[in-house]
This record gives structure tokens, sequence and C-alpha cells, in this order.
């Protein structure tokens, strides 16, 4: 549960360092606000490019994976070589998870 944001700060700074502030903010996928509190609380800011996609493509093969588990435990498909299936998705798995932790 998001926490309601109900306190300002208001600061002065010239328009080139807002600029400079701004495009940071933008560069890491961040509000300006966002990106103030995380940086004034001295907490890191890490961006992985890419991750989204392989997120996503993850997602997918699962979604495969499943669907194939199920057709196969009903008796309408037979799975050739699913070890090799299973084991390349858990390699992938493994991979998102070393990287999760390596950010963290």
């Amino acid at each position: 549960m998001q926490k309601k944001k109900t306190e300002i700060i208001t600061a002065r700074m010239t328009p080139e360092v807002k600029r400079q502030l701004q495009a940071r903010a933008r560069d890491v996928n961040m509000t300006l606000t966002n990106y103030l509190i995380i940086c004034g609380l001295g907490q890191e800011i890490v961006r992985v490019d890419g991750l989204d996609e392989v997120l996503s493509e993850l997602k997918a093969q699962g979604r495969n994976l499943n669907q194939l588990t199920t057709l196969a435990n009903m008796g309408r498909l037979t799975v050739l070589r699913g070890d090799d299936l299973i084991s390349e998705y858990t390699r992938l798995c493994d991979a998102v998870s070393t990287l999760i932790r390596e950010v963290r």
C-alpha cells in the first residue's frame, strides 16, 4: 500500500539545475519528486536497460510451458525433450535472479 504524500517542500534553483535534475529523473524513468526523494535519502538508483523485454519474454515462455504441461497432462500432447525445455527455462530464471541480487 502506497502512503499518501501530503507534505510539500519548496526549493529554489537556477533553470539550468532544474533542467539537469529533470533530465536525470527522466533518464531513470522516475518522476522528479521520486528522484529527489531517493537521492535525498542516500539510496542508490540502478538502471538496467533491456530488463523489461527480458521479463516479458520470461513470462511468455512461462505461459507457454504451462500450456504445454496442461495439454500433456490431458493426454492431448506428447512432449518430446521436455527436460531440455524445462532446464533452459530454469537457466533463464536463474540468470534473472542473479541479476536482481546484484542490483540489490
